[in-house]
C-alpha cells in the first residue's frame, strides 16, 4: 500500500499476514496530487499539483527521481501509455497534452486541445 501526506512524503506499508511495516521512500517536499503503478507495478508516478513528476521503484526502494519541472503549469492528471512503463501522458488545466518518455523526462510530444480541463 503506497499513499502520500500533504508534506508530500511517500509512505510505503508492507502488509503480510497481521505484521505490517511503515516505510518513508521519498521526501519530495511538495503535496502529492496523484500516485500512479505502471501496468506492471514495477514503477510509481508521482505528480504534484506544482506540475513536478517523479517516478519512484519500490522494488529498488532508492530516491524519487525527477523527471520534469514545469512550475508554470496546473497538471490535472498524468498515466502511463500502455503496453509497458516508458511513457506517460500528461494534460493540464488550460488544456495541454503532453507524452514525456519516462528514462529522463523527455517531452515527446505535445498538443493543445483549446479548451480549459477539469478532472
Amino acid at each position: 500500500l503506497c499513499f502520500s501526506a500533504q508534506e508530500g512524503m511517500l509512505f510505503l506499508y508492507r502488509i503480510k499476514g497481521l505484521q505490517y511495516e511503515m516505510k518513508i521512500c521519498a521526501e519530495i517536499l511538495q503535496p502529492i496530487s496523484s500516485l500512479i503503478f505502471s501496468p506492471d507495478y514495477s514503477v510509481l508516478l508521482l505528480v504534484t499539483d506544482k506540475g513536478t513528476a517523479y517516478t519512484y521503484k519500490p522494488a529498488h526502494s532508492g530516491e524519487a527521481v525527477k523527471l520534469w519541472d514545469a512550475r508554470s503549469t496546473c497538471f490535472l492528471a498524468a498515466d502511463f501509455l500502455t503496453p509497458g512503463d516508458k511513457y506517460c501522458v500528461s494534460v493540464t488545466s488550460s488544456g495541454e497534452v503532453q507524452v514525456w518518455f519516462l528514462e529522463d523526462g523527455t517531452s515527446l510530444s505535445k498538443l493543445n486541445l483549446d479548451i480549459e480541463v477539469r478532472v
